[in-house]
């Protein structure tokens, strides 16, 4: 489904540094449904290793968990083994733009850091976004709740610290993900009614493994953020010399803190939260 990602290569790196940050927040959210969380259908559209199906599980009644990467889905139920034995989860393969999955089907449904792996770059009008959420609109019954979560441009620009080291690749992913207020028509387009705007000021994808200076330069830790499949050879070479030339300078500590001074004012993500009108 990725327009540029290996996820199924990207997987394990993955699973080792990323935690569903939110999780509270998507908790607090999917009580605007109308009927108690523990009663609640939800569907985890891209749910990639199943953080956040994993931290929703205790609280939901129960959950369909998608993605179009075998690998992803291949840790998501190692993890998840026990709540699929007990039925409380289900896996499924396939793309969040063409759900395999009956119309008034669930009460919520949630994209978590998904939606601008359908977009190419080159499309004003977001219309892999726009697919997406009338997927979304038709698969939730009526007064079903809707979760987005995405990051915003500001918070592209300013939460991420090494995203100053390929600008190339900053430029790409900021025409993969859809402005905020495109978002907000297009939910008014699908049928959507916006309930909440909320920014996350806490917390970052990758964890302790974020603050790493030297990152960078393993392959690995690149995987951890699929911007770094949108470098070229030559911005790629570039980034990763610039960071052993800070680091023989020891200045590279300082590098880190003066670029991600402004990410605790922008956050990293933004949660938009939606009712089925």
């Amino acid at each position: 489904m990725s327009a540029y990602e290996r996820y199924d290569e990207a997987a394990a790196a993955f699973a080792r540094t990323r935690a569903p940050l939110g999780a509270e927040i998507l908790a607090g959210c999917l009580t605007a449904a109308d009927k108690p969380l523990a009663e609640l259908a939800l569907l985890d559209a891209g749910c990639g290793t199943g953080n956040y199906a994993a931290a929703l599980a205790p609280l939901v009644g129960r959950i369909a968990a998608l993605d179009f990467s075998e690998g992803m889905l291949a840790i998501a139920r190692a993890k998840l083994a026990e709540e699929e034995r007990a039925g409380r989860i289900a896996f499924h393969r396939g793309s969040i733009d063409a759900l395999p999955f009956a119309d008034a089907s669930f009460d919520a449904v949630m994209f978590n850091q998904v939606l601008h792996h359908l977009e190419g770059g080159g499309d004003p009008a977001y219309g892999g976004h726009a697919r997406a959420l009338a997927e979304a609109h038709r698969v939730l019954r009526r007064g079903g709740v809707l979760v987005v979560n995405a990051c915003g441009h500001a918070q592209l620009r300013h939460g991420f610290w090494y995203y100053g080291l390929i600008p190339g690749a900053l430029d790409a992913v900021l025409r993969r993900c859809v402005p905020a207020e495109r978002l907000l028509a297009i939910l008014d387009e699908r049928g959507f009614a916006l309930r909440e705007r909320i920014v996350a000021l806490d917390g970052v994808m990758q964890g302790p493994a974020y603050f790493e200076a030297l990152g960078p330069l393993d392959p690995d830790w690149r995987r951890t953020d699929s911007i770094w499949a949108l470098a070229s050879e030559a911005e790629l070479a570039r980034a990763l010399a610039r960071v052993a030339e800070l680091d023989r300078a020891g200045r590279l500590d300082a590098y880190l803190a003066e670029q991600d001074a402004q990410r605790p004012a922008h956050g990293q993500f933004t949660f938009f939260l939606a009712v089925k009108a």
